[in-house]
């Protein structure tokens, strides 16, 4: 789901330097322990909690670091790398500790945004644009800088020196679309819609990919300006980039009118959601995640940045606090649907299977034409194995969508696995063409369904020419591959298969299947000593109980006993199932 606004990608190779400009020495978990004055070897005073709030931190209990830290630092009050991570867990946890730190280090840019952000909040809009002006001149602090000190201008009433800032910075070529977005929006909020126009649409043109957040901004300027069938035509492409986003099109659209930013601090939240969300990526995590904490410190109920905020924290393994991110938006958010969407996912992953049941049940009642709730319920029951509940989810989702797109195939590529695991092959079959009607070139629906033909000996020609083309798209999947090694076997081309299958083994070294059928191959063309090597070494990758009792029965016919090594306890999914996962 892109909800933001633009994407910095020509950066993207130096992001991690440019992130450190930032966050100088303030980033945890890998510096050394600090010189703490009354470390003794206990676990008490500064020296414990210390060691205790680092630890919470690495667990994303930010809170309660934040706290450990506070009382390390009041034992040893003038240790400045045990300051710098106090500072950084408090503005990690939104605590208002963080800016009383902030003013303990000048040299910090962290701690200095901070301060001008909060002088900012408090209408000093010069002392904030002076210290937006300390920022180092290098790095990230040079797309960042001139925004923020536009939007101090702004602040302050200036809104021809806010525009100076920006103008000439429209024509960056890989940048020039964020200037002019933010351009349009402080053009817009000065009342100058002429300005704001150009502005608007000459960020239009550098944004050429639908997403929520630009959408929302565009389609707010167009109602303003009484062009609201352009305002709904704006919103309505969300449908083309992503279905998930279709929820949220009813509620936008009764919202349509409300400024995005109606004022100058909100222009700065702005530009911290969009810079975060242009360096996502792991090496700058630390950053992001910190610039978006100052995002929702100037703007609280800024959903599309609680909604990055959560996606980030869940990524980097804090589902918990990725939930408490969530709790605080309001059920008529016009993106209240989406949040509990995502809520369901991280319930689910956390175990809480019952209470992501019952958030999308009351999904799916909420928006009774939506198929979305339903397709993701299907989904949480497929990885549970419960197919045939999948199949009723997926059935309702399938009944609520009106004009089938190509998109659509993924629903009934995903039902026809259930049937197919249901052992209700012909409706498996009737699903998956279906979803190759909608989307010919479908990799995984096409080796999914030649596979599962070569399974059964039927239409081995015609299998083998849905896995060749799966695999002239795709030539370096090796179960795709596996399956083309597999349907020549099955046609009697042992030369072919043995080619195939060898080259399966080297992309999947440890696939228990791939191996199987490799050594079947093997044996087929006479190389028995080496078909019950790769047999007995499939058994150790843990086959499923059906393709280790195949493996074993393989050994039994060629009066070889197997290595006793297959564990049944511990499945892995089928071999069209693990293609199937490995396409979404």
């Amino acid at each position: 789901m892109n909800i933001f606004v633009a994407s910095f990608s020509p950066f993207r190779p130096r992001a991690a330097l440019l992130a450190m400009t930032l966050l100088s020495a303030c980033a945890a978990g890998s510096a050394a322990f600090p010189s703490v004055n009354n470390a003794t070897g206990d676990q008490g005073g500064a020296y414990g909690n210390y060691l205790s709030g680092q630890f919470a931190l690495s667990q994303g209990a930010l809170d309660i670091a934040a706290s450990r830290l506070l009382a390390a630092l009041a034992d040893d009050p003038t240790n400045g790398q045990l300051l710098r991570q106090a500072f950084l867990a408090n503005l990690l946890a939104g605590r208002p500790e963080a800016v009383r730190l902030a003013v303990k280090l000048p040299d910090n840019a962290a701690a200095q945004l901070l301060l001008a952000d909060e002088a900012a909040r408090q209408g000093d809009w010069d002392s904030a644009k002076q210290r937006y002006l300390a920022l180092p001149h290098q790095g990230i602090s040079q797309i960042l800088e001139p925004l923020l000190v536009a939007w101090s201008d702004m602040g302050a009433g200036h809104p021809d020196a806010a525009l100076a800032i920006l103008k000439p910075l429209t024509a960056n070529k890989n940048l020039g679309g964020i200037y002019a977005l933010h351009a349009a929006l402080i053009a817009d909020l000065a009342g100058r819609s002429a300005e704001a126009g150009r502005y608007y649409d000459q960020a239009q043109t550098a944004f050429a990919a639908p997403n929520l957040r630009f959408a929302q901004i565009l389609a707010s300027w167009q109602a303003r300006q009484g062009q609201m069938e352009e305002a709904r035509r704006t919103i309505a492409s969300l449908r083309q980039g992503d279905s998930v986003l279709s929820m949220a099109v009813p509620a936008l659209e009764s919202d349509i009118t409300e400024r995005p930013v109606a004022n100058a601090v909100d222009g700065i939240a702005e530009t911290y959601l969009a810079l975060a969300a242009s360096l996502r990526q792991p090496e700058t995590e630390d950053f992001s995640l910190l610039i978006l904490r100052l995002a929702l410190d100037l703007r609280p109920r800024f959903t599309p940045a609680r909604l990055l905020l959560a996606d980030m924290l869940d990524d980097g393994g804090q589902p918990e606090n990725a939930l408490q991110t969530l709790a605080s938006v309001p059920n008529d958010a016009p993106l209240a649907g989406l949040i509990q969407l995502r809520r369901a996912t991280i319930e689910n992953q956390l175990g809480h299977t019952e209470t992501a049941i019952g958030i999308l049940q009351g999904l799916a009642k909420q928006f009774p034409d939506r198929p979305e709730p339903l397709a993701q319920l299907g989904d949480l029951y497929r990885a549970k194995e419960q197919f045939p509940q999948a199949i009723t989810a997926y059935d309702g989702a399938i009944a609520r969508i009106g004009d089938m797109q190509a998109r659509d195939w993924v629903l009934f590529y995903a039902r026809g696995i259930c049937y197919d695991r249901a052992h209700q092959w012909p409706k498996a079959q009737a699903d998956f063409e279906h979803a190759l009607q909608l989307s010919p070139d479908q990799p995984y629906v096409l080796n999914y369904l030649g596979y599962s033909w070569a399974e059964q000996g039927t239409h081995l020609a015609e299998a083998r020419k849905l896995i060749e083309k799966a695999v002239a798209i795709r030539p370096n999947d090796g179960a795709i591959i596996d399956s083309l090694g597999w349907v020549l076997l099955r046609q009697g081309n042992t030369a072919g298969a043995v080619h195939w299958l060898e080259r399966a083994v080297e992309m999947e070294p440890e696939d228990a299947t791939i191996n199987g059928h490799f050594g079947d191959a093997l044996w087929a063309a006479g190389r028995k000593l080496e078909a019950t090597y790769q047999w007995r070494l499939a058994l150790t990758f843990k086959p499923d109980p059906d393709e280790a009792a195949r493996i074993e029965a393989r050994l039994k016919q060629a009066n070889i006993p197997g290595n006793g090594t297959a564990n049944t306890a511990e499945q892995v999914a089928p071999h069209q199932e693990k293609a199937h996962e490995g396409g979404n």
